[in-house]
């Protein structure tokens, strides 16, 4: 038992040194801040503007359109670039070298990930009621949709953040996951109701896990009168709670063999050979 917990004893150990440099990132913070100030005069700068149908301000209602889509970029572009930057100054081959090295390495980037998303989501909170009193809450309910929106988001994304790092061809491809990211949380109701797209686009925004996880935060957080302005004209908890579920229980089913696959494939040998073209891309 001793031998099968040490690697995630020790991940979540390295998680957390991970999470307090993180914090003191001075680079990190600054990008963060500043990130979340677009957003935030963003959503103040349409709060004159109605949500379709409504009196309510539309800046406001983007508020837990923009948790859900924090949770799915943490999740997936964060880890997914993680992986790829690891795998390339052999962080992972090292892991690799270690009983137990790589379930460590993995533990330690969900706890990290997970600490930060949980404290970026608190601080938006935490700032957004402090500007936008129309933002609501219905008791203990409320709280409890926010914490399964937590778990829930973080099952989602972060295994399907593991299953495309090893797909990415190098650390410069960041941006193959940025990109669709932003295009798909554009299309998932964050910024404006989904039910104002065309019907084709209603579709595919609902496939992905963003457009649920700002569902059930505007459920928390909105009106209960707001769900008529959502697909089907209600809040459709079964049918999140099931979306983000196929989404977690697919992850983890592929994250393992790929993210093994990955590791396998790492040698001292392409680990020289990639810093070697490194170096002539600087000379």
């Amino acid at each position: 038992m001793n031998a099968t917990w040490a690697p995630v004893r020790a991940g979540v150990r390295h998680g957390l040194i991970e999470l307090r440099q993180l914090f003191f990132d001075s680079h990190h913070i600054v990008v963060t801040a500043i990130s979340t100030g677009i957003f935030f005069a963003a959503m103040v700068f349409t709060r004159t503007v109605a949500v379709p149908g409504t009196g309510f301000p539309l800046g406001v209602m983007m508020l837990p359109g923009v948790l859900g889509m924090t949770l799915g970029i943490n999740g997936i572009a964060t880890m997914a670039g993680s992986l790829a930057v690891e795998r390339e100054d052999g962080t992972l081959l090292r892991a690799r070298t270690v009983p137990g090295g790589v379930t460590g390495y993995v533990v330690g980037k969900v706890v990290m990930l997970s600490c930060s998303t949980v404290v970026t989501a608190a601080l938006t909170l935490g700032v957004g009621f402090a500007v936008f009193p129309e933002l609501v809450t219905h008791g203990a309910g409320s709280w409890l949709t926010l914490v399964v929106v937590l778990v829930l988001g973080l099952a989602a994304t972060l295994p399907a953040g593991i299953v495309i790092g090893p797909l990415l061809p190098n650390s410069h491809s960041f941006g193959l996951v940025m990109f669709p990211l932003y295009a798909v949380a554009a299309t998932s109701g964050v910024f404006y109701p989904l039910t104002r797209f065309p019907e084709w686009l209603q579709y595919v925004g609902q496939v992905f896990p963003i457009y649920w996880l700002g569902l059930l935060a505007r459920s928390a957080l909105l009106p209960a009168d707001l769900a008529a302005t959502e697909i089907g004209g209600s809040w459709r908890y079964g049918a999140a709670v099931a979306v983000l579920a196929v989404w977690a229980i697919a992850g983890a089913s592929l994250a393992p063999p790929l993210l093994r696959r990955m590791t396998r494939q790492e040698s001292g040998s392409k680990l020289l050979s990639r810093r070697d073209k490194a170096m002539q891309r600087v000379g």
